[in-house]
């Protein structure tokens, strides 16, 4: 429950510190005193768009806090500071919410003294409070959370968890399978080409060596002549021409011959004729490569015609797959990899169009549960309602949970086997009716055009779901528009029921509903030094017997008579 706020400097609030009690909250005061700017602060602080204007005249910035208890939403609220890292260090069990609102535009939101972003203060400020304005902005006119109210009134939590578990395991399926049937189509049309490119890249048989080896064998193949030349040049020069132009091997015979008589007189010359005979080896031996490279050196037309060709494949495989042998062989396996992906697309669809089916099949069963618990529900609620709306002076009043179905080709099966549109809460779509006098048909509640009839119906709703609906306070901003003062009493009566089981601060004109108050807080104006600014008083019980009184009219002794009745009838229905 709200246990405290604090506003500084916002519109005509100057400074103002309130604590809250639990039970029924009453807050009266004349119209243009600053009762629905207190309200106006506590939404900002709970998420609403904070404007500069609300920056009180002569000063730079606003300032709101208010202080929670986690009250009977315990679970929820720890679940989302956990999320955010924002449990207080402490361990205490109290949530702080705050609101800088700057002069130049800027507006800071914090959780327990952190920065978070404003959608985290509005989901953590959503779990605490629910703010009833008129009744183009009561939450119950909503359709959205019609739903949500009959199956905490059904007692659906846990099954609705297991229900939207699965609900999400199907839309991953869902997401999976659209990727691949979206991406198929494409994957047919560029299954050719890369079967193409792959056979290309595979028959080539390349490799980094084999270029290598043929661009030498080119090489020699264009320099053939000048190779046959030159090896012409070395021969000669090993063999000679003739013996008047002896080469390096008759010569070589010529040394050796002499050493060998110059051995015959001097052994110590031995070495030098070894060198010799092994040069001679070594030459004999250069010579016998020479001539046989000589005659393995014909180039055939047909042999260079083959390098041609298969250089020109390596060209043109590197030009269209990257540039280098490397990059193409990589090219390959890339395109391998596709290919097989494209191959399994249509095992992985198969096997994700089982998956929804067992998924489809679990939800649907999940779903009939689900709905037959909200049918139990909605009568036991449509039977409440009329019975609070009879308390309320409307007992001609008609109220209906309208659950409704649509049909969809794949949607989930009903006990009929009937395939229904389905979404995170089931196959149900749920409204409430509402036939406020005899003769009229049933309509939304938002189409109900008395603001009596709706203040009364919201507390009869209110009132029947009060143990369903868990959050800890809310909040009535003048809920007594349109209702007179024999009504307001029951009205009142209907609000500190609401007490019971959660907070509730409450905005009003009327003394008979202010009688039934817990706590009393007077709104007005004072001036000083020139400046207007908004004093909240708590009152204690003589106070408050005056402020009812003047609610009545004046403060007289005929009013403070009339409201001693009032608190009479207010204490004896509270004691009954």
């Amino acid at each position: 429950m709200l246990k405290e706020i604090g506003i500084q400097n916002f519109a005509i609030i100057e400074s103002l510190n309130l604590e809250f009690t639990a039970g029924f909250n009453v807050f009266t005061g004349e119209t243009g005193a600053g009762k629905s700017i207190i309200l106006d602060a506590l939404s900002i602080v709970l998420g609403e768009k904070a404007d500069i204007s609300f920056v009180r005249e002569g000063t730079k910035r606003a300032s709101i806090e208010a202080i929670f208890d986690y009250g009977s939403r315990r679970d929820e609220i720890v679940e989302v500071l956990e999320r955010e890292d924002l449990l207080p260090d402490d361990g205490i069990e109290e949530v702080s919410l705050s609101r800088d609102i700057r002069l130049e535009g800027r507006s800071t939101a914090r959780v327990n003294g952190h920065a978070v972003s404003l959608s985290v203060l509005q989901e953590v400020g959503s779990l605490l409070v629910d703010i009833h304005g008129q009744s183009e902005h009561l939450s119950l006119l909503k359709p959205s959370s019609h739903i949500r109210l009959v199956d905490q009134f059904a007692g659906n939590e846990e099954l609705l968890k297991e229900y939207r578990g699965l609900y999400r395991k199907y839309l991953a399926v869902v997401k999976n399978l659209k990727a691949l049937r979206d991406g198929e189509a494409e994957a047919l049309r560029q299954q050719d080409i890369l079967s193409y490119q792959v056979n290309e890249i595979n028959a080539a048989e390349l490799s980094v060596d084999e270029e290598e080896s043929l661009n030498r064998e080119r090489e020699k193949m264009q320099n053939s002549e000048k190779i046959a030349k030159l090896l012409h040049q070395g021969l000669v020069a090993l063999q000679g021409r003739s013996e008047e132009r002896p080469g390096i091997l008759d010569k070589m015979d010529e040394l050796d011959s002499a050493l060998d008589g110059l051995i015959s007189y001097d052994e110590s010359l031995q070495p030098l004729y070894d060198a010799v005979v092994n040069a001679a080896d070594q030459m004999n031996d250069v010579l016998d490569k020479l001539q046989r490279y000589k005659s393995g050196l014909g180039f055939s037309s047909r042999r260079r015609n083959q390098i041609e060709e298969r250089l020109a494949l390596y060209f043109s495989l590197k030009r269209k797959y990257g540039g280098t042998v490397e990059a193409v062989l990589a090219f390959g396996k890339d395109a391998e990899r596709k290919l097989s992906l494209i191959t399994g697309a249509g095992k992985q669809i198969e096997e994700l169009e089982a998956e929804k089916a067992e998924l489809l099949e679990k939800l649907s069963i999940l779903a009939v549960k689900l709905s037959e618990r909200r049918s139990a529900a909605a009568l036991q609620i449509s039977r409440g309602v009329e019975t609070e709306l009879d308390d309320l002076r409307m007992p001609a009043a008609r109220f209906e949970v309208l659950m409704e179905t649509v049909p969809a080709a794949d949607g989930l099966k009903d006990n009929e086997g009937n395939k229904l549109s389905f979404t995170e809460t089931g196959f149900d779509r749920v409204e409430f009716l509402i036939a406020p006098n005899p003769g009229e048909g049933l309509k939304p509640l938002a189409k109900v055009a008395s603001g009596g009839e709706t203040s009364r119906l919201m507390l009869a709703l209110k009132n029947t779901l009060a143990q369903a609906d868990t959050i800890p306070t809310m909040v009535f901003d003048e809920i007594d528009q349109g209702i007179g003062g024999r009504i307001g009493a029951l009205v009142g009566e209907k609000l500190w029921e609401l007490s019971r089981y959660h907070q509730v601060i409450c905005i009003t004109h009327l003394p008979q509903l202010a009688a039934l108050y817990d706590s009393h807080f007077h709104v007005h104006k004072q001036i000083s030094e020139n400046r207007t600014q908004t004093v909240v008083t708590r009152l204690d019980a003589e106070h408050s017997l005056h402020e009812l009184a003047s609610l009545l009219g004046a403060d007289n002794e005929e009013n403070v008579q009339a409201v001693k009745a009032m608190l009479k009838e207010s204490s004896e229905f509270k004691n009954s």
